[in-house]
């Protein structure tokens, strides 16, 4: 009872497994579904990774290391390219030289014991580094476009001010003015000015 109650409180997650190893992946599923969450798939290939993550959507995604460093590194490169998710390496025993090229290809996390809990834990913190990381990349996606904005700005009222002989405030407040008297964004009336289709003088 307590261990249900234990996982209702978290967040249960559809969770891919993948390794083409289909014999050595029943524990791995079963310890999945005692945590409560939904297995998508107990084994895939490296081929198979863009079309089950397309069709399946995954939370989270775990890769199981066995012997093969180098299929486990492609699998984990391919599914971050994929995936709408963290990405979890588990490994049977400690390998730092798979740890460092884990990180390099996307890995979020490496697992070592496999345990339940570890396995929990490692998913809460990846989970946690990778909605991080999604806002940091909002961040930054609206800084460029905030700079961006003003250099397209600060382009038009360059032209406008050797054009028509005026200070920056003057070509910045003609830019606004035009653009409420069309009911655009200053930004537009400055790229069409940059362009040459606005606010010129007529030659």
């Amino acid at each position: 009872m307590e261990a249900r109650g234990e996982a209702a409180k978290r967040r249960l997650l559809r969770i891919l497994v993948a390794d083409e190893r289909r014999e050595a992946l029943d524990s791995l599923r079963r310890l999945l579904e005692e945590l409560g969450h939904e297995v998508l798939a107990q084994a895939v290939s490296v081929a198979e990774v863009g079309e089950v993550i397309a069709s399946e959507g995954p939370d989270i995604s775990l890769v199981r290391l066995h012997e093969d460093d180098a299929h486990a590194l492609a699998l984990i490169a391919e599914i971050a390219g994929w995936a709408g998710g963290p990405v979890l390496a588990l490994l049977d025993a400690e390998d730092p030289d798979f740890v460092s090229g884990a990180a390099g290809e996307g890995a979020f996390a490496v697992v070592h014991p496999v345990t339940s809990s570890s396995v929990q834990s490692a998913i809460e913190c990846a989970l946690l580094r990778y909605a991080e990381v999604e806002r940091l990349g909002e961040k930054v996606d609206q800084l460029e476009t905030a700079l961006e904005r003003r250099t397209v700005i600060e382009r038009a009222k360059g032209i406008l001010m050797e054009r028509h002989g005026i200070g920056a405030e003057d070509a910045f407040e003609r830019l606004r003015s035009h653009a409420r008297s069309h009911n655009r964004r200053v930004v537009d009336v400055a790229r069409t000015v940059n362009e040459g289709l606005a606010l010129l003088p007529k030659r």
